[in-house]
């Protein structure tokens, strides 16, 4: 499976995912919540989602909508 995000979309995609996944989650771990309940869930939720596509590399969305934000790269023959 090839890639089809560019480095600095999966840094983006990783910084992101990052600090909504650490909001989302401290809401339910921690004595201090930023945010509770649905919205919560839904950031735990969609920040593991960027976070885990920012490191592989690939996104299913972009897959299906033929998107790519990198070149590609050459056949090796």
């Amino acid at each position: 499976m090839e890639g089809n995000e560019s480095p600095f979309d999966r840094i983006v995609r990783g910084t992101a995912g990052a600090i909504m996944l650490g909001i989302g989650v401290s809401s339910f771990t921690g004595p201090i919540a930023l945010v509770e309940g649905v919205l919560a869930l839904i950031l735990a939720v969609a920040g593991g989602l960027l976070l885990l596509t920012g490191l592989v590399g690939w996104c299913p969305a972009y897959a299906i909508l033929g998107l790519r934000t990198c070149a590609p790269r050459e056949s090796r023959r």
